[in-house]
């Protein structure tokens, strides 16, 4: 089995198709196709299933496709880890983040490129409970996430604090105050994001605590949109205030501390432990940790 056979493999399976494939890495149908019969050989499976036409995998081949992925990936991140060491000006630093978590690093990157102007940054949006598979599956280098990963593989560093704050509109009735009851919110109409996260347990749990109705309305997959919803007056929302500090401090939205809901949130840069960052990973991780609550 050889680096080549598995790119075959994943050419094929991500192209559904041998003749589609064979275009992709300008070989002949017949190499691909003989290609896959000797990796076949080799671990004694078969791979496709021959009876269907569009390339599906057999369950020994969705097996092997999940490592053979990490392992391209593992020499993708090898040839730019040479490259990096021949030319220290160059390079990518590869991060994963949320909805959330990506509003911390906009000042940091921010900095970076003043430093590093040469240097390419990549940030995919990640779902939160899937980071850390990323970060171990060598997909990213880094992670920001609100929680401790339970992965004794990868390190966690914190970087800063942030909390759930209530936001309203300035026109809002309850805008004239600065502190409320959790008691005084039984008759509003929330606006909330539809993806479920300890956090919005926690809430649910705050107004059961409390005895209070907690009225979702309106459920929308986008924490900007939330914002612009609340700012027009339809509904209040709870929100990670550092995502909401820009129309805060512009004065579109206006925020409340609930006194019996101090609800914290810790971010944390994740990475692999025992693996060597990249040159431009390492220099993001140290700008991260250097800026700290400043971020």
């Amino acid at each position: 089995m050889d680096i080549n056979q598995l790119e075959v493999l994943v050419t094929v399976a991500r192209e559904r198709s041998f003749s589609r494939a064979a275009e992709v890495l300008n070989r002949t149908q017949p190499a691909i196709s003989q290609a896959i019969r000797r990796l076949e050989g080799e671990i004694g499976e078969k791979l496709f299933d021959r009876s269907s036409k569009d390339g599906t995998l057999t369950f020994a081949g969705e097996v092997l496709l999940t490592h053979a992925k990490q392992m391209l990936n593992l020499r993708q991140h090898a040839q730019q880890a040479i490259t990096e060491m021949r030319n220290l000006q160059h390079g990518k630093v590869s991060i994963s983040a949320n909805e959330h978590t990506v509003f911390y690093l906009l000042p940091v990157i921010e900095e970076f490129r003043k430093e590093h102007p040469l240097i390419k940054i990549e940030v995919q949006r990640g779902v939160a409970s899937r980071i850390p598979s990323q970060i171990t599956a060598r997909e990213v280098e880094l992670g920001v996430i609100s929680f401790t990963p339970n992965d004794d593989s990868l390190r966690s560093i914190p970087v800063m604090s942030d909390e759930l704050v209530l936001v309203v509109s300035p026109s809002h009735h309850l805008a004239a105050k600065s502190e409320i009851s959790i008691k005084d919110l039984g008759s509003e109409i929330f606006v909330a994001h539809n993806a479920p996260s300890p956090y919005r347990q926690k809430v649910i749990e705050s107004f059961e605590k409390h005895k209070t109705r907690l009225n979702i309305a309106v459920e929308l997959p986008s924490l900007e949109a939330i914002k612009r919803l609340v700012a027009r007056g339809v509904g209040l929302a709870l929100v990670p205030k550092i995502t909401a500090r820009a129309e805060i401090n512009a004065g579109l939205l206006k925020e409340l501390s609930v006194k019996e809901m101090k609800l914290e949130r810790k971010l944390n840069i994740i990475y692999r432990r025992n693996s060597e960052l990249s040159h431009a990973a390492k220099a993001f991780l140290k700008l991260a940790r250097d800026l700290g609550p400043a971020a």
